[in-house]
């Protein structure tokens, strides 16, 4: 989880590969009204992350359902939105991919998305609400290098469950 630019698709891509599990980008599952939003330069309200946060929920139900654990980036930036995605499957380890403002815009203006343009970086940092103490759920700095930062993902699961595999549904952003 994490702000646009924050690298969910590039580390969840590589914690899925590394794991052996199926990978699922948030931003593919946005309904079109929401990419047109954004593609407008407006931020989404919750209204409009509503019914992409089910549709996030039913794919993780429907993998969980066949026994099939997934890496999954989505911005989850609001606890509710945690929330909604960790009571399908009480398991669920939150990774949220932490920089400052200032690394995440340099990263940002270094690529094109397809809809999420760069000026909307300010409304995710305003929307970001922190990890709370009761989510299962850990922060990871990215001042290192991504194989630095997959190396302390596989730490870190392994220390939480004991099995980085049956801990692997993964949560990042998309707006």
């Amino acid at each position: 989880m994490g702000v646009s630019g924050s690298g969910k698709s590039t580390i969840g891509i590589a914690l899925a590969e590394s794991l052996g599990l199926p990978f699922v980008d948030g931003d593919d599952l946005h309904p079109v009204h929401n990419k047109e939003k954004m593609a407008a330069g407006q931020p989404l309200n919750d209204e409009d992350r509503a019914p992409w946060l089910e549709i996030i929920a039913e794919r993780i139900r429907d993998d969980l359902a066949s026994g099939t654990p997934i890496v999954v980036a989505c911005s989850a930036l609001k606890r509710r939105y945690r929330d909604q995605l960790v009571r399908l499957a009480p398991s669920t380890v939150l990774i949220h991919l932490v920089g400052d403002r200032a690394l995440i815009a340099a990263r940002q203006a270094g690529r094109n998305h397809e809809y999420m343009p760069n000026s909307l970086l300010d409304s995710q940092f305003a929307a970001l609400e922190p990890l709370e103490a009761d989510e299962h759920a850990f922060e990871v700095s990215l001042d290192q290098t991504p194989e630095q930062i997959l190396a302390e993902i596989h730490t870190r699961l392994s220390a939480l469950t004991g099995d980085p595999i049956s801990a692997a549904t993964h949560t990042e952003e998309s707006a």
